[in-house]
């Protein structure tokens, strides 16, 4: 029962990027070859996220404790990154990189092939918000830079806690927030979530 439960809760999550906000603009003109690596620069601020319970909410004890779980195996897998890339320089290299992004993105387009259900636009987008796509850029870019992170998890939603345009697309949901600094102290906002509700209010 709990491996099920925590199945279900990995299918019904949510990563992507929302700093910097033109980010998804940036990948598809360095796949192009238009720009180099790295494409966000040392004092620009990262921000990444990830929504649990993004369809049907996390609303029972056993599966908030799945999302905790699920939050700190993220959590552990960046550091991974993390240490590959510092061990690991040449997987830094700009045509290194933009090899496995385009590898990425031909197995994005031959699913999008066999479904059928989305024009060369609609791929290219896909393409730019794909998780894996993003994880490696956030990770990439903190080891390039070596910089200091950290992650910031939230419990279920509840309605006075959000504002009301975001009450579809939040409440009862559980979220993750990472950046590319030290501590929230250190972030020019009034607190870490700030950045995140305003980007879900225009691009979310």
């Amino acid at each position: 029962m709990a491996f099920r439960i925590h199945v279900v809760v990995t299918a019904d999550s949510h990563m992507g990027m929302f700093l910097p906000s033109d980010i998804s603009c940036r990948i598809l003109d360095f796949m192009d070859g238009k720009i180099e690596f790295p494409f966000i620069k040392q004092n620009e601020l990262s921000g990444t996220f990830y929504i649990f319970g993004k369809e049907h909410g996390v609303r029972k004890e056993i599966e908030l404790l799945a999302v905790t779980d699920l939050a700190k195996r993220t959590m552990e897998q960046v550091a991974r990154d993390l240490k590959t890339y510092h061990l690991m320089p040449i997987k830094l290299d700009t045509e290194f990189i933009r090899e496995n992004y385009i590898r990425r993105g031909l197995q994005i387009s031959i699913e999008s092939e066999k479904r059928s259900s989305s024009d060369g636009s609609e791929t290219r987008k896909q393409i730019s918000r794909d998780p894996t796509i993003l994880s490696s850029c956030f990770a990439q870019h903190i080891a390039y830079y070596r910089q200091n992170y950290f992650f910031e998890l939230y419990k279920p939603f509840k309605s006075d806690e959000l504002p009301f345009s975001l009450h579809r697309k939040l409440k009862s949901r559980m979220l993750l927030l990472g950046f590319n600094i030290e501590t929230e102290a250190s972030l020019p906002y009034e607190s870490a979530i700030s950045p995140f509700m305003e980007w879900m209010e225009h691009y979310g």
